[in-house]
Formats: structure tokens, sequence, C-alpha cells
């Protein structure tokens, strides 16, 4: 980019167009075309390469240019071309362009002479340059060559191989006529199997293999022709603007007056084989007014004649002739081919019609009855038995009456109409294989030391409509690329690799799998096909979903909707397939594909005309009736399928290749309107791409095209040399020409057996060979000069090799002296061998002692006999191995008192083991009765469980009935006080009226009446306090009064508005007095019976820890809980900010601690609570046990699903709380005691919990003790008791009396 050197990119019609690059993307290039300047466009980065500084230098090899890239290849072609150089090397391959027009002296008998024994290289790129260079091959290496000749149809395949046959027998012809005849067969050959195309005049329509085979003395004796899938479809229907056979148009133009009377010829219109596609002659203006205006089809009369230069029917017809008769053939089989072809001229005129009985079979209409006649006639046929094949068929009964009766099936029109088509394609297809055959047996030869053969087939085709034919090439083209990779890059590869030059390998796309979807057995293509074929009644439908079917998935085959032509994505999926070949995807139409793959006649057709009464005719099928099946049943169509056929000849073909040398010739065609000087490049890229010619460039640019093995190079210049030099050895001599040269070391490589060059490198060498004699002395004294210096080196390796040679004496002398000693060594161990081998079996023995005190070691019982008895053993052993040391003792007499005591050993070693036997016997026995003990002792304690479990569910009922009991109390209590507060609020009504009425009265009379009232409440206090001292303690516990009954209440609160004012206070007045006031005087005056308030906090604890006074203790406590009570409100109040509350109890816990409490009789005279001592003494020190689920609050917004929610245990040892536990997921448990802990404890009493009224929160004691012990409470409270920190409860006295 930044020197602006020209590239090539690609251009749509022109392959590639020269331009600069102006910038770089990530995987393009913008390219700026130097004809077009300020345009851009992208391209993809690999597919632009550099130019040459000269694009419009030409060179004769392509691999001679800087870069070697399909552009540059395409320049190249392109520039030769515009100078009407058709032909261009690549490496040794040689691409041929059509000319499309006859270039002067190109092919003329001046050129044959020069490119006669000359190397490749040497001269201009010629077809004779790869014909000589195979003839050389094939004298020199003494083997076959074959020269293969591929390329689209009308690439001129077929001329390049005129041209080589031409040169092989004017070079190296015998000069007999033998070789004129070679030469004249192409002409027949031509006449009977080429067309013309959309695409080619003159396109081969079957493969041959063109074989000239050399005697010993390498001349021309003789040829062979094999020939390869005849397109029979076209005898009977061509596409438009393409005609049929060139011999059916031959024969009508030029054939004589008496020849065209006698065959009952005309012009082509008038014969439905050939005027369903283009009528005209090939003619020029000569030729043209000779055709007579009878033979001139109305086409012919409208647009004139067809034009090639190479192609003209009358004058070819005439050149045919003269042809057939340089080749051996006379005038009367000349007459026989030319009746044979007009007879099925004749036959495709037949026309049917239906019949007009109920039979429902055809008859051929009166209009072509003497067509039928003339037909007849030529063939040598009855007209009756003609008329009765063409439209009935014979069948043979096997079953339902006698055996071997004789039916005829009529035919319906379409049948007859194809049995017809049948007949004229297997009279034709076997007129083709005797012309074949008469040309072979043209040019006979007895024997033949080697050939050249020139293999011209039909190039990869795809058209809009592609049938079975196409299908055959196509796969003929795959297995011809196979063979080319393998022969071009895969064997150019293994050479280099074999011979050791180290060239980097080049990848190809290996097309198998393609070749394997097509000829596979059982599920190729083919092989489906003839499977189709074999079935009662097969179908194309069925065919291509057979085909679909069994290759789903496949890359290489995909249905025809996925086609990119719209032409094809109408085709259905049963009606055609697409194939993926190396040069394209085509997709195929499996109509016909049945029936042009059987290549068999109904027997009656085939009977009739085996048995013709002209005998040429019958020749023609002889063969087919010599190798037919006897037993095949007549009237039945016998099946011989064209494919398989295609494919065993195919591969006979490629197996004679690959035991050939083999040269190629890709033919290019440069455009599709076949006319000279144009050049499309797109497709001339495509056609190259396709014949591998990049992949081989790609080989070439870092290989060695030229190679000669060492002794073809001394036989090639050794004439030139002075016999001084001739006398070395041929590798030497290559060596020394080389380096006297001074050659540039890359330009070549030695190889193990052979030389190789750079491409056109070997050209320069041979030129400077073959130079003047004054240059030939100046490089034999280089020569001379080199091999002074070679010698002189080889003198001072010899020095180093006699220096080499005495210290290799040295050596093998200190080596006999080892041999010597480890002899001496080996025959003193053969004398004390048996000794050392009883010496070592002992020594084993002795060392499976270890392995006996292993065993006694485990004994328990006679341990000693044991340990007695391999004490002895161990004895014996020490006693044989002192005996073995000290006497010479045989070999025998060793084994057997080593045998001896292998059996001593092994007795004493069954014994133990019996013994130990016995013990686990023993052992097992044991353990299964403490294992039956064990399940014993599993079976009571799960009995016990049980048991336990029944008496926990009886207390958990218990306790629920006791709560739901309490439950019940309490809300009958509170029921009462609502009564007594709906009574107190209707009194302080009535008071509220008194004091309105008493209001008009004097403070004096006001003041009286106050103090006799309270003189009458002080009276009746005075006397309801002994009877509220036998109250019930549950009532006394919950700090209520005892309330009315449901009558009373009833009364009381039902008719308030019935009684007087005086009446309700009166009443009131009495509630109130057995009510709460009573309860509050009587919590006072125990309240001044011990004045605490005084107290130090010190002074409670102690007297709660060891008072025995149980009033003075239940005082203590209820003082010290109020004191904590105030100290936790102050505390929390008084906290920092921010700062999580401490909490002691479950937040439920204290809120129902902190409760408003219910309102009372008298809001400004409330009653006092009773003092909770009152609970202790009543409940008699009851112990309780709880459980709550609780999370602290700094864990709740950490775990809002409260997925670790943890659990609060409390101990209530009557009303206050005696332990405390904490568990939390991940925490260690917090365990707290009474005395030890008051401050981080629940201050709050069992009432005030609310803990009784939870239902489910009360557990056993059992359950609370499991929890307590299994968190390590029992040595919390040890250490609490033992320090003197815990308060005296029931927790502590059942702790200490279990430890007494």
């Amino acid at each position: 980019m930044e020197d602006g050197k020209p590239v090539w990119a690609p251009h749509p019609t022109d392959g590639f167009q020269l331009g600069t690059i102006v910038d770089i993307g990530s995987d393009s290039l913008t390219i700026e075309p130097l004809k077009q300047r300020g345009k851009t466009f992208l391209a993809p980065i690999n597919q632009v390469f550099p130019a040459e500084d000269d694009v419009n230098k030409h060179v004769e090899d392509n691999c001679s240019l800087m870069y070697l890239n399909e552009a540059t290849l395409l320049n190249n072609v392109r520039v030769r071309y515009s100078k009407d150089k058709i032909y261009t090397f690549v490496a040794n391959i040689l691409i041929a362009v059509n000319p499309y027009y006859d270039i002067p002296k190109l092919y003329s008998p001046e050129t044959i002479k020069q490119y006669h024994g000359r190397s490749l290289g040497t001269l201009p790129p010629h077809v004779y340059a790869i014909a000589d260079k195979s003839y050389r091959d094939m004298k020199v290496l003494k083997m076959s060559q074959s020269i293969i000749v591929s390329g689209e149809s009308g690439a001129g395949k077929t001329e390049n191989t005129k041209f080589v046959l031409r040169y092989l027998t004017t070079s190296y012809g015998t000069g007999q006529d033998i070789d004129e005849r070679i030469v004249e067969a192409n002409p027949l050959l031509e006449a009977f199997g080429n067309a013309k195309t959309v695409r080619n005049n003159n396109s081969s329509r079957f493969g041959k293999f063109v074989e000239i085979h050399f005697n010993g003395k390498n001349a021309v004796v003789g040829g062979f022709v094999s020939h390869y899938l005849l397109e029979k479809s076209r005898i009977c229907r061509q596409g438009p603007d393409e005609r049929n056979y060139h011999i059916f148009y031959r024969l009508c133009a030029g054939a004589s007056e008496d020849i065209r009377q006698k065959f009952h010829l005309s012009s082509p219109d008038t014969f439905r084989y050939l005027n369903r596609g283009c009528t005209r002659f090939f003619a020029n203006k000569d030729t043209d007014k000779e055709i007579l205006q009878n033979r001139k089809s109305p086409e012919y009369l409208k647009s004139g004649p067809l034009k090639d230069p190479l192609l003209d029917d009358q004058g070819d017809f005439n050149r045919m002739c003269v042809a057939m008769k340089k080749i051996g053939l006379d005038d009367t089989e000349k007459l026989d081919l030319f009746r044979v072809v007009a007879g099925v001229l004749n036959l495709g005129n037949i026309d049917f019609e239906e019949a007009g009985s109920t039979s429902g079979g055809c008859t051929i209409k009166n209009q072509s009855s003497q067509t039928l006649e003339n037909c007849a006639e030529l063939l040598g046929l009855e007209e009756e038995d003609l008329r009765v094949s063409l439209t009935t068929r014979v069948m043979l009964t096997t079953a339902g009456g006698a055996k071997g009766t004789v039916i005829k099936v009529p035919l319906k029109v379409e049948q007859a109409n194809n049995a017809r088509d049948a007949l004229a394609k297997a009279i034709y297809s076997r007129l083709f294989d005797h012309v074949v055959t008469r040309v072979n047996q043209c040019f006979p030869f007895d024997s033949s030391a080697n050939f050249i053969g020139v293999l011209d087939i039909a190039g990869f085709e795809y058209f809009e409509h592609n049938s079975f034919e196409q299908f055959c090439i196509n796969y003929c083209n795959e297995k011809l690329q196979q063979f080319f990779n393998e022969r071009i890059l895969k064997e150019e590869q293994e050479l280099y690799q074999r011979e050791g030059l180290g060239v980097n390998e080049v990848h190809y796309v290996d097309n198998q799998d393609c070749i394997d979807l097509v000829e596979a057995k059982l599920v190729g293509i083919l092989d489906i096909l003839d499977e189709e074929n074999r079935l009662p009644q097969p179908s194309d439908q069925h065919f291509a979903e057979t085909v679909h079917n069994k290759h789903k998935g496949h890359f290489r085959l995909t249905v025809p909707r996925k086609s990119k032509l719209a032409v094809h994505r109408n085709v259905r999926d049963d009606e055609g397939f697409i194939v993926r070949h190396f040069a394209g995807a085509v997709c195929y139409e499996t109509t016909k594909f049945v029936e042009k793959n059987n290549d068999a006649l109904h027997m009656s057709l085939e009977c009739l005309v085996s048995e013709s009464k002209d005998r040429f005719v019958r020749e023609l099928f002889e063969n087919s009736n010599n190798s037919k099946d006897v037993k095949q049943k007549a009237g039945k169509l016998s099946f011989i399928s064209v494919g398989n056929k295609f494919k065993t000849q195919l591969n006979t073909l490629l197996e004679k290749l690959r035991s050939t040398g083999s040269s190629f010739i890709r033919c290019i065609k440069p455009n599709l309107k076949m006319i000279s000087h144009q050049f499309e490049g797109a497709q001339i890229l495509s056609q190259l791409q396709c014949s591998g010619m990049v992949s081989v460039l790609d080989l070439m640019q870092g290989g060695f095209p030229s190679r000669a093995p060492f002794h073809e190079l001394y036989n090639m210049y050794q004439k030139y040399m002075p016999p001084k030099l001739t006398r070395l050895d041929p590798r030497l001599f290559c060596k020394a020409l080389f380096k006297a040269l001074g050659l540039n070391q890359n330009d070549y490589k030695f190889g193990l057996t052979r030389v190789f060059f750079r491409p056109g490198k070997f050209a320069e060498f041979d030129q400077i060979m073959k130079s003047d004699p004054d240059h030939l002395a100046e490089l034999v004294k280089k020569v001379n000069k080199w091999l002074i210096c070679s010698r002189w080196k080889k003198v001072q390796w010899c020095a180093l090799s006699v220096i080499k040679l005495k210290n290799k004496i040295l050596y093998r002398m200190s080596a006999c002296i080892k041999m010597q000693k480890t002899v001496r060594m080996w025959l003193c161990r053969r004398k004390h061998k048996p000794r050392i081998d009883g010496l070592i079996k002992v020594r084993k023995l002795k060392k499976r002692m270890d392995r006996f005190n292993e065993v006694v070691a485990g004994l328990k019982e006679g341990k000693q006999e044991m340990s007695r008895q391999v004490q002895e053993l161990d004895a014996s052993i020490d006693a044989l191995m002192i005996k073995i040391k000290a006497t010479v003792m045989s070999r025998m007499e060793m084994d057997h008192e080593h045998q001896a005591l292998v059996t001593r050993s092994e007795q004493l070693l069954t014994s133990m083991q019996n013994k130990k036997k016995e013990e686990e016997e023993r052992e097992r026995l044991k353990r299964i009765q403490e294992e039956m003990e064990r399940e014993r002792a599993r079976r009571e304690e799960e009995e016990q469980r049980r048991k336990q479990e029944e008496e926990d569910r009886r207390l958990k009922a218990e306790m629920e009935q006791k709560r739901k009991q309490e439950e019940e109390e309490r809300k009958r209590r509170e029921e009462e006080e609502r009564r007594i507060q709906v009574g107190m609020e209707m009194e302080q009504q009535l008071e509220a009226e008194r004091e309105e009425d008493a209001a008009r009265q004097t403070v004096l009379e006001q003041e009286r009446r106050d103090r006799e009232l309270a003189m009458r409440i002080a009276q009746s206090e005075a006397e309801l306090i002994p009877e509220e001292v036998q109250m019930d303690a549950g009532l006394r516990s919950n700090g209520t009064s005892g309330v009315p009954s449901s009558p009373e209440r009833a009364a009381a609160g039902g008719t308030p508005k019935s009684l007087t004012m005086e009446e309700m206070a009166k009443e009131m007045t009495e509630l109130l007095s057995r009510g709460p006031q009573v309860q509050a005087n009587k919590a006072a005056a125990g309240a001044k019976k011990y004045e605490l308030s005084k107290w130090k906090y010190a002074e409670l604890r102690d007297a709660i820890n060891t008072s025995c006074d149980i009033e003075l203790l239940a005082a203590c406590r209820e003082e010290f809980h109020r004191r904590l009570k105030v100290y936790h409100a102050w505390k929390s109040k008084n906290k920092k900010r921010n700062t999580e509350t401490e909490q002691r109890a479950p937040k439920s816990v204290t809120d129902y601690g902190r409760a408003p409490p219910v309102k009372k009789a008298s809001q400004q005279n409330p009653a006092p609570p009773i003092p909770a001592r009152h609970h202790e003494v009543a409940m008699n020190r009851q112990q309780r046990y709880f459980r709550i689920p609780f999370i602290r609050p700094g864990d709740q917004y950490k775990d809002p699903q409260n997925k670790k929610k943890g659990w609060w245990y409390a101990h209530f040892d009557g009303p206050w709380i005696a332990r405390q536990m904490e568990l939390h997921p991940d925490k260690h448990p917090i365990l707290l005691v009474a005395g030890k802990d008051d401050m981080e404890m629940c201050e709050l009493s069992l009432e005030e919990t609310g803990l009784t009224r939870k239902r489910g929160a009360e557990i056993l004691p059992r359950q609370f003790e499991e929890i307590w012990e299994r968190c390590g409470g029992v040595q919390y409270l040890r250490g609490a008791i033992e320090s003197r920190q815990a308060r005296p409860t029931y927790a502590t006295a059942m702790l200490q009396s279990m430890f007494k």
C-alpha cells in the first residue's frame, strides 16, 4: 500500500482486475481500480494477489513468474492468448486454450520435426512437447505412458488428441499404412460418436482411450481404442439448437442419389429422430451449392447453413468414405453401416394409434405402413413380424395352464413408442460398438513392449436440465480429478519426502466422499439405482426418495429446493437431487434415470432382430444372444445396468492409468460463443480452479517440478566430457558438473536418486551444457579443479579414517580381554550354578519365616507350641544352608532336601492356618452373641423410649389441658373485671349526677356526708379482711379480685336504670369493697411489714441467697426484680443513639410485660397489684419450663426470611426465672443462671411474661434438661455453685444432690 504497487483483485467478468490498495480492513482490502480512478470496492484479503512489475510480460512456463498465484496465471494465459500463443506450461502440465480458428503453421510437419527429441522447456509450449516427453519417458523408464486430455465441452480435447496421435505416428511410426490408419480412424469415430451441442459444434458424446503400442525398438506397431458411455438418449431426442450424431446428417447431405433412394433417405426435417432439434447442415459457400435442394430442410432454407471452420457435412461424408477405405472397410461393409443408419431413421417415423377393439392395445397408423415396410427392408426383417413385435410383447406362462403357453400382450401407444425408441437405441449402440471393433481390427499388433495412451473423455458438464448422462460423465470426472490429485499433488509430495527434500506440504480438497456417494456398495447412488431397476414396478420418484433417505445430512448431497438457481428450486424432492462435485453443485433430474440405466430389450424385440435375414444386422446382436441367460423368461425385460457397466470400465481405466506414467493437458474454453479472440476471464478462471491448476501452483511455488535421475544426466552429457571425467560414477559426475557451473544451490536439490530443479532452471542448465566448445573447455577446467579439491578432502578423510581404525583396533583388544573374562566367569558360574540356585531357593524359604512369625503372633491359643515348631524349622533351614556352603552337593540332593523343608513348612503353615480359622470362628460366634445382646438392649431401649414418648405425650396433653383451664379462668376474670369497670363507669355517672344535685346544697352538708361515707367504707373493709385471707391462691396470684357470679353480673349490668341512685351507689360500694381495694390495702399492709426500700442491692441478693424466712425471701425477690426492671428501663431510656437495645428475652415476652394494664374501678385511686411473693407462697415453688422462637435484633435485618431462627429456653422456679438459654444457628449457645447472670436474664415474673398463655410454649422438664446438658449447662451451673455465685433454686438443689 505504501509503494503503490498494483495488485490483482476479483472482477465478476474478467476474473481479476488491476488496482491499488488504499485501505486495510479486518478481513478485506479496499481496492481502487487502475482503470476507474476514484472508485473503490472491497475485496476479501485471500482473493487479492500481488501483480508482476510488467503485467504485459508473458512467460512460457507460469512457474517462471516471480509471483505464483491464480491471478498471475490467468493474466499470463490472457496475454499469451492475445498473441495467438494458446499453449502455456504450469511445470509439466500443459494448458491449451481453444483458438476457434486455424493458426498458421502451428501444427505443420516442420513444427513436428522441431519438437522431435527435445526436452521439455527447451522450445515453446506445445501439445507436441507433451507427446514427445511421454515418448522419451517411455523409452528411458521402460514404462507405458498416459496423456489425460480433459476440459469442458468445446475446449478442444478431441483436436488435441488428434494432434498427439498424429505427432506420435509421424515422428516414431514405421512408415507403413498402419500409421495412417490410426490417424484416419478418428474421422470415422467422430462421425458416429460426435454431435453438435449448444456448447460445442463437434462435441464427443462418448469417451475414448486410444492406445498407441510400440515394440522393443520403440516404433509404432499398432493401436487399440476403448470407448465409454455413448449418449444413447440423443438418438431419439435432442435439445433445441442441438443435433443428433453427425452420421445422420452427413448421410442425408452427402450420399449419392442411388444410395438415397435405396435407403429411403430425405431431408432431416422428415425424420422424427432429427426434426425435434436443429435440422441444418454444416456447410461453407462451396458445399452449400453442391447440396441438392430436396435434401435441405425448411429451417436450412430460411436460416442458411451452420458455420464452423472444421465441420462440413458433405465434405466430411466424402472424407469419411476415404477414411473407411484407408482403414480397410470395403464398399459392402460401408453400405451395411449406411443401411443400418437409415434403418434407425426410418424406424423413428413409425407412428401408433389406439386400437378400436376392447383389448386396449394399439396399431400402426396407415400413414406409417410404407415406413414400416422400408424399415423392415433396411433391417432385413419381416414386415408383419416387425409390426407384431412393436405392438405386442410375448409372455410365457409358468402356472395356471399348460407350461410354455405363449401369450401376446398388447401394448398401449406410449409403451409402443418406448419399445420403438429402445429398439433404435439398441441397434445404434451395437452399430457403434461394431465400428469401434472394426477400427481396432484395422491396426492389429502381435506383441507390444509399451504403449502411450491418450484419454479423451467428456469434461465436467452442467446444464439447465441434467440427466443420467451428465451424472455418469461428472462421476467420471470426479474419479479423474482424484487421480490428478494423487498423481500430481500427492505423489509429488511423497516423492519429495522419499528423496529427503523437505518441501512444505500442500493441502487439497479430497473428493473421496463424493466418489463414495456415487459408487459405494449398497448405499451408493448407482447401487440404489440398480436395486430400483430390479423392483417389479420401478419408478424414478421412488429412486429419488431412496437416495435422499439413505444420505440424510450428507455434505455432498442435498434437495433441489436448496439450489441457488430458481429453475432448480421448482423441482420437487422426489424428482431430483443436488450433488456437490469438485467443480460445483449440479442438480440432476431423475426423470428417465431408471429407463436409461437399463440396456436390455424385451426378448420379443431382441429375438426379432437377432433372427434378421440380413447377416450384418444379425451379427450385431450375436454377442448379446450368446451371453443371455437361457432361463430368462420370454417377454420379461431383463436388466443390464449401464451405470454398473460404466463403473467397471472406469475402474479398469483408472487401474491402467495408475500403472503408467502420466502427463496432463488441460483444455480451456475461452468463451461461450465459440468465437475467436474473445477472452472471458471469469469463466476461464473457474475452469482453471476446477482443473486443479491453483493447487499445482501452490505446490510448484515451493517445489521442484523438473527432475532427472543421476544416470540419465550422466548419459546425456558424458559425450561432451573428456574420458577422465566420464569414468566418474553418475552421482559424483553430477555433483562435479553443478559445482563447476556454480549454480545457485536454491535452484536445485540433490535427492537420493535424482536431482531436482526449480521451475525453468533445467532448461538453463541444458543450454549451458550444450553451449560453444570454448565455454565447455573452461567448464572442464573448473570440473578438474573441483575434483582436485574434492580428492584432497578425501585424502584428509582417509587419514582421519586410519586414525579411527587404530582407535578401533585398541578398542577391540580391550573388548577381547573383556570377552575372555566373561567366558571364565561363565565357566565358573556353570560349575557352581546348582549350589547357587539351591542356596537361593533355601534363602527364599528362609524369608518365608517372617510370615510364619506373623501368623504365630496372631494366635491366642497354643502360641508356645507353634513358636517352638517354627524355631525348629528355622534351625533346619540354617543347617541346610551351612551344608550347601560347606560341601559339594548335587542338584538332586539339594532339591530333595529343599522339597522336604518346603513340605514341612507347608504342613506347619496349614496347621497354624487351621488354628487361626478356629480362633476366628470362635471370635465370630462371640461377635454374633454380642450383636444379639446389643440388639436386645436396643429393643429394650426402644421400648423404654416408646414408653417415655407416651408419657411425654400424656404430660404435654395435661399441660395443654391445664393451659386451656388457666386461659378460661383468665378470660372469666377479665370478663368480671370488665363488668366491674362498666359498673364503676355507671357509678361515676351517678356520682356526677349526685354532685350536680348536691351542688345546690351547702359545703358543710357535703362534708358531713363524705365523712359518713368514708367511715362506712372503712368499716366494710375491716369486716372483709378475714374472708379475703382464705380466698383461693390462684385468684391472688393473678392480682384480681373475686367477681360476682353470673346471675349477679347479669343483675348488675342488665338493669341499671330500674334502680335508684342510692341503691346503685350502695351496690357498687359493696362490689368495690370486695374487689381491688381490699387487695390493695392488704398488699400495703404486707409491704409495711418489711421496709426494703432502703436496702442495698447486695443486701437483697445476700438475703435471697441465705434467708430461710419464706415471706422475707419472697419480699426480697420481689424488690430485687422490681429494681432490675427499673434499672433496665433506665438503661434502655439512656442508651446511645444508633445502638441496638440489649435484649434479655424474646420481644413477645418483653412486650407483654410492658402492655398497659386494664383500667380499674377508679382511675384516681388504682388498686396496687398483689405482690409476687403471694404467688410464690401459693404456688409452692412450682417448676415450669418454656421454649419460644427468638431472633436477636441484630440478626433480624441480616436474615429477613427468618431462615436462621433461634430458640429461647427458660426455667421458672416459682414466679421467677432460674435458668435461661439462647440457641442460635452458627453461634455458641448462651447459658444464664439466676444469681450469676441476673443482669442478662429476664427480669419479669412468669405472669408478666405471658408464657403460660402461649400455646405450645411450655415443654417437659426432660426436654429442657436434655438441651441444657447438651449445651454444657451442667458444667456451667456447677461452676457457678462452686464460686458461690448461683442463687439457691430448684436446679442448684438437684445438681448438689446428684453430685453427693
